[in-house]
């Protein structure tokens, strides 16, 4: 792993940012989604700790969520109730699906503003805000700001846990990506947590 590590800090900034882009696009895609760690990609962009490394982090993230949400927008606003009933309908679950589409319904724009937060939910509300015809200008404005808002959650904790990094011992880089999912984890298990109380929805089973 250290050497890995070692290989991903040579990489040029250019083609790190391209890299983060395509697994975030890979981390917006439904069931895809779930086994992509977009998370730990995100952190180990910040890790690196090059000058432009954070707003690049910021720009990729957000291309890369739009990308991967426009594609099951469009999947959602072609393809909706066939593939709600096809065999990936069933792989996603029809629960799933329901909760997703009552999100939606009851809170509009402002559920695909903090989708990022939301695990599962994440890939769903953009092929369920297709399939219910919401306004793609509404819909990717909202996407837009609320991918931007997880990749300065995200930025923050990295730029804290290289930091931090400095006063451990071992790899900066792998030290920085531990103790940002630590921290990420107590931060958005509250914001889960409010965001659960407020939309009445709890995880999908």
């Amino acid at each position: 792993m250290p050497d890995e590590l070692a290989q991903l800090a040579d990489l040029p900034t250019a083609l790190l940012m391209a890299a983060l882009g395509l697994v975030m696009l890979a981390d917006a895609v439904p069931l895809l989604g779930v086994l992509v760690p977009g998370d730990v990609a995100i952190l180990a962009a910040v890790g690196v700790g090059r000058p432009v490394a954070g707003v690049a982090t910021v720009v990729a993230v957000v291309a890369g969520c739009l990308t991967g949400w426009s594609l099951s927008f469009l999947a959602g606003r072609i393809f909706g109730e066939r593939l709600r009933h096809s065999r990936v309908g069933d792989w996603i679950g029809e629960g799933r699906w329901s909760a997703a589409e009552q999100l939606l319904r009851s809170g509009g724009g402002r559920m695909v503003l903090v989708a990022p937060f939301l695990p599962v939910f994440n890939t769903l509300l953009p092929l369920a805000a297709g399939s219910l015809r919401m306004s793609y200008r509404r819909f990717v404005v909202c996407a837009a700001f609320g991918a931007a808002a997880w990749a300065g959650l995200y930025l923050a904790l990295g730029t804290a846990s290289r930091a931090l990094a400095g006063l451990l011992p071992g790899n900066p880089l792998l030290v920085t990506m531990a103790v940002g999912l630590l921290l990420a984890g107590l931060v958005l298990l509250g914001t889960r947590r409010r965001l659960r109380a407020v939309t009445g929805v709890g995880q999908p089973g």
